[in-house]
């Protein structure tokens, strides 16, 4: 009696068994707006291979120029490079499990074969920028041509050093790719001199600029194990630039997004519902000159002002 004497009316605790409360779906803090991804031009392909064949440079297209007299013509053809390179479409893949008990019992207000699948693709997906920008074979930063590396002249990324990776990306470059805090180390160094970067909006959001052309961030591109020191990409984009494209697989069975599909796998005797989740990507650098790269970039240096 002394326990409920205590109270002259119902107390929040047993009030809210009876409540409903308000869920969000699960979040997952690993999920980045992929940038990259969404900037380059994407290639689909028939059999998963594209071959790039390139004009062979080293042969001059003999031409005249001013001619008045009658003297002949000169004569040439364009000759092609014998070996072209082929690029064949990584694969991504994954098998999701969900119990069909946790499906049949839970799943309301939110469907958990649903949101197994969408944290399972998102997680996919960042992993394909990862590849995009780190694979070894296709991967942006290790098919960067020698002639197309530079290194910053004193360390932090200065408006000079990026003039320079422009001057090597100088036929339409649209944008520069680098971390988060490699944007905020240039940003630093444009506030020293005076020179604050402008901004521009795209898909909503703002990006800062140099000389009109976009800084745009990705954790993807690394730091060092101290955490001080990255490299900047920049790229022209797009096949009709002979620019970096992206690739993909089109037509995939159970096709979700391009290049991105889900198979229901069955159900196995422990009463586990399976679905294969595969992604299949990569990347082309077209010619030479459409991408370039500023390495030795120290993103640890500040400046105090009294």
């Amino acid at each position: 009696m002394a326990e409920h004497a205590a109270h002259q009316a119902l107390a929040d605790q047993a009030a809210f068994q009876l409540a409903n409360v308000t869920k969000t779906p699960p979040q997952y803090n690993a999920i980045t707006p992929r940038w990259l991804v969404r900037l380059l031009d994407w290639k689909p392909l028939e059999a998963g291979t594209l071959r790039v064949n390139r004009v062979e440079e080293k042969k001059p297209i003999e031409v005249v120029c001013g001619q008045k007299d009658e003297s002949p013509l000169p004569e040439t053809y364009v000759e092609y490079e014998k070996k072209p390179r082929e690029y064949t479409l990584s694969q991504i893949s994954t098998v999701l499990d969900v119990h069909t008990r946790v499906s049949d019992l839970f799943s309301s207000p939110f469907d958990q074969i649903k949101e197994q699948l969408r944290l399972t693709i998102e997680n996919v997906k960042e992993k394909q920028e990862n590849e995009l920008i780190n694979n070894q074979d296709y991967g942006l930063l290790n098919n960067v041509p020698a002639s197309q590396r530079i290194a910053t002249r004193k360390g932090p990324p200065t408006p000079d050093d990026l003039d320079e990776l422009i001057a090597k990306v100088w036929k339409e470059p649209s944008f520069f790719l680098a971390h988060p805090r490699a944007i905020a180390a240039f940003g630093r160094e444009c506030t020293r001199r005076g020179v604050p970067p402008p901004t521009v909006t795209l898909f909503g959001t703002p990006f800062i600029t140099w000389r009109g052309i976009p800084l745009i961030p990705t954790d993807k591109l690394g730091l060092d194990a101290h955490g001080k020191k990255t490299n900047i990409l920049l790229l022209r984009v797009g096949e009709k630039k002979q620019g970096v494209i992206g690739m993909f697989q089109s037509g995939l069975p159970g096709e979700q997004t391009p290049g991105l599909s889900v198979r229901f796998m069955g159900i196995n005797r422990k009463a586990l519902a399976s679905y294969l989740v595969s992604l299949y990507c990569s990347a082309a650098v077209l010619t030479d000159d459409a991408i370039g790269l500023l390495e030795n970039v120290d993103v640890s240096n500040y400046h105090e002002y009294k």
